[in-house]
Order: C-alpha cells, then structure tokens, then sequence
C-alpha cells in the first residue's frame, strides 16, 4: 500500500502578510519563501478571524471557528474541549507520527505525541536571539528521524522571530534600516513610552535611548528575512532527504502583529487588518498547481478539512471551515466568504464584523486604551483604518450589529453554547469580572519582562 503522504506546517507566529514580499511589499523580507510560492498556491485574502495566539492555532488546529472551539482567549483556561478533534489526533489515529516544536503547553497544542522547546524568546550574550537558528538546530535532526520512519509524519514548527521581542542577529537588524536609532529630535516612541502597560516590556529590548519607531518597525522586517533564510534551510533539507514530491508544506500565521499603529505598540491585539490578516500558501507537487494565486477570501479554520482531503484521509468530522480545493480547482457552486466574525480576547475585550468594505469593533468592556466602544470604519476609503465613522453613519452600525447577532445566535444555536466571548469573562487572567473603567484595565495589565510575556502563553505540559 501506497504511504500516505507528509506534511510539513510552518505555523508562524504573528507575521502578517503585508510585511512579506511575496504579498507585494516593497522590502525582499521573503525571498525564499517567495519562490517557494512559485511552485503553489497563494491564498491573497487570508484571515485569522480570532486572535490572538491560542485561539488562532485552535482554529488552525481543529478546522473550527470559536464557537467549535469555545477559545476565544489568550490564557484560555483549561484544557481544550473534548468535543474538539485536532489535527495531530486524526493524523495520529492514521498511522502518523506527530511532532509539534515550539509550542509545548498551550491548550491549542494538544494531541502531538512528541514536543520539542528551543529558545524563542530572549536574547543571547551578543543581545539578539538567533530564534529561526535554534528553532533548525532541533528541527533539522527530527525532519531526519521522522524521515527514517517507516511512517508519513507531520511536523509543525512554530516559528517566534516575528513575535516580540524582535530579535534579529547581524546582519538583518540593520538591512532595512539606515539611520540613528537614538536621534534626540525623533519622538516617535514617545507615546509608547508613556503608555504604562507595555513601555517596560518593549524597551527593555529595544537599544537604549532609541527614539525611533522606524528603527523597530525595521526589526521586525529584519527578522521576517533572518527567519525566511532559515526556512530555505529546511526546503534544502527536504530536497536532498528526497521527499519533497510527497510531502505536502504549508506556510501561514496564527495572526498579524501591529507595530507603531492604533497605538497599540509592538502586539498583536485590536481588531484591526494588521492584526487579522495572514499569509496561507501551500505546495504540494502533483496534487497542487504550480504558481497559482486565490483572490477569494478564506480563514484559517479552512486550513485543516484542506489538508485532509489533499492527505486523502476521511472523517466523521462536521467542520466549520471549508476545503479550499474548491477554490483552487474552480469547482463549480463554490461557496463564498465575504463576511465574517471577529473577536479577540488579548489585552481587550471585543468582537465585531467584516465586510468587504466594512469593520465593526464593538467593546464587550472598557478597553486599556480608552478607546470608543464602537469603532466603524470604510477599509475601501480608509484601508489604514485611521478614521471612525460610527458616529456619522449610525445605519451602518446597525446593519452591521444586526449581521453580527445574527450570526452569533445562529453559531449558539448550532453547537448548543453560548458564544465564548460572552463566558470568558476572565479571560485577563485576574480572578474577577469584566473591567468597569479603562483606568482599571490600564493599571491592572501590565508586561515588565520579556520572561512575563513568554509565561503568559504557557501552561504546565500535563494541562495539554
């Protein structure tokens, strides 16, 4: 009987797909990966509607959506429900052998049979953390052993180099920048500086007396491209172990990050594009076209019933995502995504709606940021989404609302619960309800290092 064939995953952890090359920005962040692309599918409207990093692997993971999850938060308390398959299970039960590197710990993590950590956090003795290098100095060895198996695998990796802290060694933290980090005229991180929760945490890695926001936003491209050259490593090791006709690989992101924007400062919360758009790209020789790109919309629940049918492997499984091979093949009565459901559960509490033309953000309690409890904006007039217009177009609050509970009641309705974002209500991890002022939220979260920042995405390993 014929082996099934491999996959290999690279769920990137916060890159957005406006920062890579292969998406058309105008720094070579991805050159490798770009060509990598040449040889399959690019999906150009891609969307990790639920952030940030637990429930969007749990989405990932599972082909659901929050309701079929019920992970709405970052410190998702518990483990995940027993109502949820994953990947790493159903791979599992068909004879795979699953490792998971990275991500050891956290409730979206379940069900790989083996775990392996490296340092994707601090830096190191010359004050950069060379992540992609440690991430290859194990995943390397174990693509070998999974190889030598008499079994398909699948191995996902977790990339964290664009993950503050942003990190890059030389010579990609200065490839895309030329000028002087600490020019005393430069005040643009000086509202980050003055913005209690985080201004600790950021510029505790960022070089003393840096006053340039351009300087940070920099190492973030520079570490897309250190990590982009580290993944050419494993291609190269895939083409010389021979199995890169039957191994199915996949490059895409829990969620998008959000640099010196919206005033929320080097994270990946607010419901903004920066933050809910992803790249997706698949290659698999044979059974995927060659160079092709998808301009439909698809989210990232749709990325596991995909890659089951490309595996060829049948489930009893209802998902809530869709298989994408109708939109790469061009089958006829393709259904279509236009809208969709937001929410994140970070550092606020919010939820909203996403057309193509329009973004609702309503607060589910006061924000950090003192921001309004609706936030409306036109993402064709306004792409940058810098001006709310709730208050000048109060119909389209409405219509959106009304789309919104609808589909929440319809989501209730289907799966027997009650939306997630209304029952987390810790989800801050505080031991109490929802925030009642901004001023409490602001004075109650706080990151200081960039150890609590690690520890506030991990759990005890017997938890998962």
């Amino acid at each position: 009987m014929k082996k099934k064939a491999n996959i290999i995953l690279f769920g990137i952890d916060s890159l957005r797909r406006d920062r890579m090359s292969s998406y058309g920005y105008d720094r070579l962040t991805t050159p490798h990966i770009d060509k990598f692309a040449e040889g399959g599918v690019l999906f150009e409207n891609h969307f990790s509607p639920s952030i940030p990093t637990t429930p969007g692997y749990a989405s990932m993971l599972s082909g659901m959506d929050c309701f079929g999850t019920d992970v709405v938060a970052l410190r998702h308390q518990g483990p995940l429900g027993d109502h949820v398959k994953t990947l790493p299970e159903v791979l599992g039960e068909n004879g795979y052998n699953t490792t998971c590197v990275g991500f050891t710990g956290n409730p979206s993590s379940r069900g790989f049979q083996k775990y392996i950590d490296y340092e994707g956090w601090g830096p190191d003795e010359t004050g950069r953390c060379p992540k992609a290098e440690n991430l290859n100095n194990v995943a390397i060895p174990e693509l070998k052993r999974l190889v030598n198996e008499d079994k398909p695998f699948f191995l996902f990796l977790r990339h964290m180099d664009p993950h503050s802290p942003y990190l890059p060694p030389e010579p990609y933290e200065r490839i895309f920048y030329d000028g002087n980090e600490c020019d005393p005229n430069n005040d643009s991180l000086n509202k980050l500086k003055q913005f209690k929760p985080f201004a600790d945490y950021i510029t505790s890695w960022l070089p003393e007396g840096c006053t340039d926001s351009e300087y940070a936003d920099a190492q973030y491209d520079g570490a897309i491209a250190y990590m982009d050259a580290c993944i050419q490593n494993i291609f190269t090791t895939v083409e010389s172990l021979g199995i890169k006709e039957e191994t199915l690989i996949i490059v895409t992101s829990d969620h998008g990050e959000t640099l010196n924007e919206h005033e929320c400062y080097y994270d990946h919360h607010g419901l903004y594009e920066n933050t809910l758009m992803v790249p997706l790209i698949m290659k698999y020789p044979g059974k995927l076209p060659e160079g092709k790109r998808i301009s439909n919309f698809s989210l990232i629940k749709d990325i596991m019933p995909t890659v089951l049918d490309l595996l060829e492997i049948e489930t009893n499984i209802s998902f809530d995502g869709r298989n994408l091979l109708d939109l790469v093949n061009e089958r006829e009565n393709v259904s279509q995504v236009s809208d969709f459901y937001i929410t994140e559960c970070t550092w606020m509490r919010k939820h909203g709606w996403r057309t193509p033309e329009w973004k609702l953000i309503c607060s589910l309690e006061p924000d950090f940021h003192f921001k309004p409890e609706i936030e409306l904006y036109n993402l064709i007039k306004d792409p940058g989404e810098l001006t709310n217009v709730a208050d000048q177009e109060p119909e389209i609050v409405n219509m959106l609302k009304g789309r919104m509970n609808k589909y929440i009641a319809k989501r209730e309705a289907e799966t027997g619960r009650t939306n997630p974002m209304y029952t987390n209500l810790n989800w801050h991890g505080h031991d109490h309800g929802p925030f009642k002022t901004s001023q409490e939220a602001y004075d109650s979260l706080y990151i200081g290092s960039i150890s609590t920042a690690q520890k506030l995405q991990e759990k005890d390993k017997e938890k998962v």
